[in-house]
């Protein structure tokens, strides 16, 4: 059974283990990486995008067992490029699957750009507003 440790920099650590093939899939992440190990026992792990790697929200560093988690995909690193407080052993908790033990500390900072209100866009995009004119409008 894996046990995962959550370092966090303003209280304890939490660690958790889990059987593999038992965890409930939430749908968020991919099944048994850090985002669904962290769901399913209440540990806060930040995903503005829901877990699809659209975002760096549930950024990782991962100070233990590196060699315990799924190989990096090209589109995790693509993404991890725009990730705050980069290093050679960051993942994305939604994109790491766990293998075995290992331990991931949270940075310090990560970029939320939907609760900053930046450009990340889910969905369908809204309408542009225009003039009386049927010009648009520029906020």
């Amino acid at each position: 059974m894996p046990k995962v440790t959550f370092i966090h920099r303003d209280k304890p650590a939490q660690t958790v283990e889990f059987e593999h093939g038992k965890l409930e899939y939430l749908g968020h992440g991919l099944p048994e990486s850090f985002l669904d190990v962290a769901m399913n026992f209440g540990i806060h792990l930040e995903h503005a995008c829901g877990g699809s790697c659209a975002c760096t929200t549930c950024h990782l560093i991962i100070r233990k067992g590196m060699e315990n988690l799924s190989e990096m995909e090209e589109i995790e690193a693509d993404r991890l490029d725009t990730a705050w407080e980069l290093t050679t052993s960051s993942r994305l908790g939604c994109q790491a699957v766990i293998k075995g033990d290992v331990v991931a500390e949270f940075p310090m900072y990560t970029r939320n750009y939907v609760q900053e209100g930046g450009a990340i866009q889910l969905g369908q995009p809204e309408a542009k507003a225009k003039d009386p004119k049927g010009e648009e409008v520029r906020s």
